[in-house]
């Protein structure tokens, strides 16, 4: 049956007056369908990279996942959100791409921290996943051919710009390829779930300083304890009844913990954006960020001068942040992200009027849009 017959047939069904039992059978009818039509996608997945494998193609293509995305959303009727369609879909796509190579991606943190879950939620639970002691762990894991992709903190909403990341994209020669915009949920996780077998709150500082209000009112006389990381409290608390750890949703998983209660943050608009780095380029996909970083001499109003050639070709700057330049000092890098990929003509044409008046320029990656 096509999928618009389906579709009309199942909303005839539900206009009319029908039992509980008479409805779940046309579920698990339509449940036989969809298993049906996902092993006929996985097996296109597997020839297709049987002939990836063959012209020595790479199995992550950017542009491709977030043209597929935005086809799905644009079929949407409804009743699901556009987000849940898409995460529905992000998984079904990198379970077929799971088919034609593993991918193995590599991250800053341990399992469960929300570097971990940033890299889950853009390339899919079916990736092999490689935790890092560092940063730097990442991108030389990824310079050494070790993994296919890392995944690394750049900024958040309330701390501010993550500079170390910042000064390795300027030595490396990996590009950003991604970008992958995480809300921050904290979840308040213990072995029983059960908030009167608490005797002592443990998680990273930055999470207990963003939980602290909640803490208050509800823990108030619960000392807390700070650790190494989310992920490093959750492992504690797995071992320890007593003990109740402020971490991610993903380590009620990981560490088999009971949710005593979730979204604690005292901000709801706490948002890391992180990277996905690798070796290659990422083709235009109608929907591009690119970033930068350049250097120039300082002189009155050049800061000004060096913006002007986005200015007349109508190029959305979304973010400039400056960085002192090491041994140099009173000299600054500045780090731009614009609307745009860099193959695009008029992106292309400012880029250049940039470049004539540079010290230095670098273009750290033009990847798909995370928004």
């Amino acid at each position: 049956m096509p999928i618009a017959s389906m579709r009309a047939s199942v909303r005839l069904s539900l206009s009319r007056k029908e039992s509980v039992d008479a409805l779940r059978k046309k579920i698990d009818q339509i449940d036989a369908k969809i298993v049906g039509f996902l092993n006929d996608r996985a097996t296109l997945a597997q020839r297709i990279g049987h002939n990836k494998r063959l012209s020595n193609q790479e199995v992550y293509v950017p542009n491709r996942e977030q043209e597929i995305l935005h086809r799905v959303s644009r079929l949407n009727r409804g009743p699901l959100s556009e987000p849940v369609i898409r995460s529905v879909f992000r998984e079904v796509i990198a379970a077929c791409r799971s088919l034609e190579s593993p991918l193995k991606v590599a991250f800053f943190g341990a399992e469960a921290t929300f570097t971990h879950l940033a890299a889950r939620e853009k390339f899919g639970a079916a990736i092999t996943s490689v935790p890092t002691a560092s940063i730097s762990e990442v991108f030389q894991e990824v310079r050494q051919g070790r993994v296919s992709f890392g995944v690394v903190p750049i900024e958040n909403s309330t701390e501010g710009v993550v500079a170390y990341t910042l000064d390795l994209l300027v030595d490396s020669d990996l590009k950003i390829c991604a970008e992958i915009f995480l809300v921050i949920h904290h979840n308040l996780l213990s072995r029983s779930g059960r908030a009167e077998d608490i005797r002592k709150i443990v998680s990273h500082p930055q999470a207990l300083a963003q939980c602290r209000g909640w803490l208050g009112r509800h823990f108030p006389n619960v000392s807390v304890e700070e650790v190494a990381s989310t992920a490093h409290a959750a492992k504690m608390a797995a071992e320890d009844a007593t003990l109740g750890a402020i971490s991610s949703s993903l380590a009620k998983e990981v560490y088999d913990l009971q949710v005593v209660a979730g979204n604690i943050e005292d901000q709801s608009n706490n948002i890391t954006r992180f990277l996905a780095i690798g070796d290659k380029d990422a083709a235009p996909s109608k929907n591009d960020k690119t970033s930068l970083v350049f250097s120039v001499r300082d002189q009155p109003g050049v800061l000004h001068r060096m913006l002007q050639p986005f200015a007349r070709s109508r190029i959305n700057l979304s973010k400039i942040e400056s960085r002192p330049i090491k041994n140099k000092p009173w000299e600054y890098m500045f780090f731009l992200d614009l609307k745009g990929h860099k193959e695009e003509p008029r992106v292309k044409r400012a880029l250049k009027d940039l470049e004539r008046n540079c010290l230095f320029l670098k273009i750290l990656g033009s990847y798909p849009s995370g928004r």
